[in-house]
């Protein structure tokens, strides 16, 4: 499986951004995929995971951030609204076992895509 993101850029603090995550291969309905998040001088940290349709939020980002799977176009998206400076970080998608993460040996993990919130 191999995962590309896109759709980062530059927004000033209150603004929205839509990433979409391109999966090539097959990804079981069954596993989870989620998108995580690095800052420069942090470490990585998971934003939201969706798995079979139930999604988890991170406390940062919940009634902010919304995680969403077409399985028809094999697409994993993050709506991101209300962003705010702090959510300024390389955004990562990612595939892996149920009640995993992304550390799994056996996950799959995409390219990131670069999210600026100007105050």
């Amino acid at each position: 499986v191999q995962l590309q993101a896109s759709g980062g850029g530059s927004v000033q603090a209150g603004g929205s951004l839509k990433l979409s995550c391109a999966i090539s291969g097959t990804v079981s309905a069954i596993e989870a995929m989620g998108w995580y998040r690095q800052a420069p001088g942090k470490q990585r940290e998971l934003v939201a995971d969706i798995t079979a349709g139930v999604s988890h939020y991170s406390n940062s980002v919940k009634g902010r951030f919304t995680i969403s799977r077409d399985n028809n176009k094999n697409t994993l998206y993050l709506q991101m609204n209300s962003l705010k400076p702090e959510d300024t970080a390389v955004y990562y998608c990612a595939s892996y076992p149920r009640g995993s993460s992304w550390y799994d040996s056996r996950s799959s993990r995409g390219s990131g895509t670069q999210v600026t919130v100007s105050s």
